[in-house]
């Protein structure tokens, strides 16, 4: 494991439960949660409202933390002007409700924001989105996974990279102690 970049991301629902995702405008354009990257000494619930305001426009509230979700994968080479690689990235994900019917402000360019129904989600949505989006709906708080970026081999099963109490081999697994 390299050096750890700490971020946030949200969940954010509309009355219709409906989720807001963000399209990447570079690179694979894949489907994303809001959210970016901790500033030094800031807390993950300041960072969590202050880049999803800065990222979409919306102005959110924020529910409960869904879980910490440790992304990793090969390290890539960096764009001109991008921020750096995220080789090894620790994603606070919270479940957040959008504040107003309509955003307060324009979101950046770079950015295409769309709702989808969590059970109809894109099919290139990343897998971090994609495992954060089916813990929120599902009621999950507290969760501790691990994803992986696209090009990664992993074990895919469910449940991998989660403790065995949030996986349901509590009861089966003889190694397990709380």
């Amino acid at each position: 494991m390299g050096a750890l970049t700490w971020a946030v991301a949200a969940v954010v629902s509309d009355d219709t439960g409906r989720v807001l995702l963000c399209q990447q405008g570079r690179g694979e354009r894949r489907y994303a949660l809001p959210g970016g990257r901790l500033r030094p000494a800031e807390s993950p619930v300041r960072a969590a409202l202050r880049d999803i305001r800065a990222e979409t426009g919306w102005e959110i509230e924020l529910v409960d933390l869904v879980g910490v979700y440790h992304l990793t994968g090969p390290m890539r080479e960096t764009p001109a002007g991008r921020a750096g690689p995220l080789p090894d990235v620790l994603v606070h994900v919270f479940r957040a409700r959008a504040a107003d019917v309509r955003p307060t402000a324009d979101p950046p360019p770079g950015c295409r924001l769309s709702w989808h129904a969590p059970a109809a989600l894109p099919e290139a949505v990343t897998p971090l989105t994609r495992a954060a989006v089916t813990d929120a709906v599902a009621g999950r708080s507290g969760v501790l996974r691990d994803a992986w970026a696209p090009g990664t081999d992993h074990d895919e099963r469910p449940g991998v990279g989660q403790p065995p109490e949030q996986r349901g081999e509590a009861a089966t697994d003889p190694s397990f102690r709380p």
